[in-house]
Order: C-alpha cells, then sequence, then structure tokens
C-alpha cells in the first residue's frame, strides 16, 4: 500500500461485502442521527410547554379559564396540558350527567387523564427503539465487516511464496475502518438514547404527578358540587 493511499481509496477497492457493510453502517448513522435531531426539538417542546403549563396552572386561574386558554386554537394540545385538557373535558361532561357520584365522576377522568398520558409518552417514546438497535448492533456489523475484510487480506496470500507487510496493509486496513465506521454509527445512538429516554421518563413521573395532584382537585370540586346539589334538595 502506498503511503498516501486515502480512505476513499482504501474504501473503493474494498471488497463488495465490506462496502455494503459500510453502506450499511452510513444508512444507520444518517437514521440515528435524524433521529436525534427530530427527537431532541419534540423533548424540548415538551419539557418547555409543561413548565409554560404548570406555571399558569399554579398560578390560581380558574380551570374553566385554563381549559379555554389551551383549546382555543382548535387543535389537541400536547405535553401536560393535553393531560389536563382531557381529564377536565371528561370531568364536565361527567359532571353534567345525572345520577353518577363524585366518585365516579373523578373515577372517570382519571381514566381519560391516563389514556392521554399514554398517548403523550407514547409520542415522546417514538424512535428511541431504533436508536437502542443502532446502538447495540453497530459495532458487530462493522466487526463482521472487519472479519471479512481480514479473512480476505490473509486468503490472498495463499498465492504467493513470500508474505510481507505492504501486501496484507491494504485488506487490514479496510477491515478496520468497518470497525471504525460501526462505532461511529453506535457511539451517538447510545449516547442519545440513554440521554432521551432519561427525559422521557422524566416526563413521565412529572405527568403522574401532576395527574394525582389534579386529581384531588377534581376530587373536592366534584364534592363541594354533590354537596350544593343536595343542600338545593
Amino acid at each position: 500500500m502506498s503511503g498516501d493511499m486515502s480512505y476513499v481509496d482504501l474504501i473503493i477497492s474494498a471488497s463488495f461485502v465490506v462496502q455494503l457493510v459500510l453502506l450499511l453502517l452510513l444508512a444507520a448513522s444518517v437514521a440515528s442521527w435524524s433521529i436525534i435531531l427530530k427527537k431532541r426539538k419534540v423533548l424540548r417542546q415538551a419539557v418547555t410547554g409543561s413548565d409554560a403549563f404548570e406555571s399558569s396552572f399554579w398560578s390560581g386561574g380558574d380551570l374553566t379559564a385554563i381549559y379555554r386558554d389551551i383549546t382555543k386554537g382548535g387543535q389537541a394540545p400536547g405535553d401536560m396540558a393535553g393531560v389536563f385538557e382531557a381529564g377536565f373535558r371528561a370531568f364536565r361532561r361527567l359532571n353534567e350527567q345525572a345520577g353518577l357520584s363524585a366518585g365516579q365522576i373523578v373515577e372517570g377522568a382519571q381514566r381519560a387523564m391516563r389514556v392521554a398520558q399514554m398517548r403523550e409518552m407514547d409520542r415522546l417514546d417514538q424512535g428511541l427503539a431504533t436508536l437502542a438497535t443502532i446502538g447495540s448492533t453497530s459495532p458487530y456489523v462493522g466487526l463482521f465487516g472487519t472479519v471479512w475484510g481480514i479473512m480476505g487480506a490473509f486468503s490472498a496470500l495463499g498465492n504467493v511464496q513470500s508474505a510481507t507487510l505492504a501486501m496484507v496493509a491494504p485488506g487490514i486496513a479496510e477491515a478496520l475502518i468497518a470497525t471504525a465506521m460501526g462505532l461511529f454509527a453506535a457511539i451517538p445512538a447510545v449516547i442519545a438514547y440513554n440521554r432521551y429516554a432519561d427525559k422521557v421518563g422524566r416526563l413521565e413521573v412529572r405527568y403522574d404527578t401532576f395527574a394525582e395532584e389534579f386529581s384531588a382537585i377534581l376530587q373536592r370540586h366534584a364534592h363541594a358540587a354533590a354537596g350544593s346539589a343536595e343542600g338545593e334538595l
């Protein structure tokens, strides 16, 4: 191998199997970075939206006013506001039905919040499994390319009488490129998966906590409404 042989030359001169491995790893890296950038934006919006909603909610404003404010655009809200919207909408609907106890009304609102939270968590989880798969399999795919390249380099020595390092160096170099490409695809995916999975878990805890606290507020409202109705009777 000449001293000025570039990495591009090594890839071009590599065997078909090694080139295929490098192409697969390049596609995996592109897909990984696409998910990383998209998920970064989605999680940032979820955190920012939840912070803004919690600040508005715990400021002591009227629940009906908050509900109208987050639904005035005509679109279903996301993040924590979506959990609130689902619970309060179910609470209002059930509260207007006759014959339901306060416990039944609150239980219906809790079910609606759980469904909304599950949908939100499913949205936030999208892509994380792909990152985990890329992070865990890319090094092995690269290792396969490395093994194949080294096998080809040494098998070529069977046709010569005297072997030198210069004869096997190109094959070994192209094989090691496959290993490097596998790590290049895997490392960002693993780091992003761990970071984003932690953020999703923290958001889930926040949603759970808010749903419990909001359920307590709805329970007080339901019991107060039931007491007023009994007083009128």
